[in-house]
């Protein structure tokens, strides 16, 4: 049995847009894409909270490798890389991943995603949609 205790979304982005893309910087520099607060009340252990990310991503140029990551108050919690190729084959994607952070602390937690272009010579943009949610549960022991 679980009880939600909190949740928190954003989308900054909603749409695909390309007049309205970003160059994702280069690792290892962080475009910072989206943030959220979940606030966690006093004796709510144990509990988890539920993160899902989508990202609209465009390759320019290259094959980039994309790195994600979630922080929980500026520590990293999660990451994952997804490839991006460019002319020449698919050019568009809509990157979701999804992480889970355990037995969080109570009080007031921000969670970021961020994304790094890993790979020199390469160009991947931020084109959208993006969207940012956070579920905080109670979780029975």
């Amino acid at each position: 049995m679980v009880r939600i205790i909190d949740k928190a979304s954003v989308q900054p982005r909603r749409s695909f847009n390309l007049a309205n893309s970003f160059i994702i910087s280069r690792s290892p520099v962080r475009s910072r894409l989206a943030r959220i607060t979940i606030r966690i009340p006093v004796n709510s252990q144990p509990n988890r909270v539920d993160l899902v990310a989508t990202v609209g991503v465009r390759g320019v140029t290259g094959i980039a490798q994309i790195l994600f990551r979630i922080f929980r108050d500026d520590k990293e919690i999660f990451n994952t890389q997804q490839g991006i190729e460019s002319n020449g084959s698919e050019q568009n994607y809509a990157v979701t991943f999804q992480a889970e952070d355990r037995n969080v602390r109570s009080g007031n937690h921000v969670y970021t995603v961020t994304a790094e272009n890993r790979t020199a010579n390469t160009r991947a943009d931020i084109v959208g949609p993006i969207s940012f949610s956070g579920l905080a549960v109670k979780t029975r022991t």
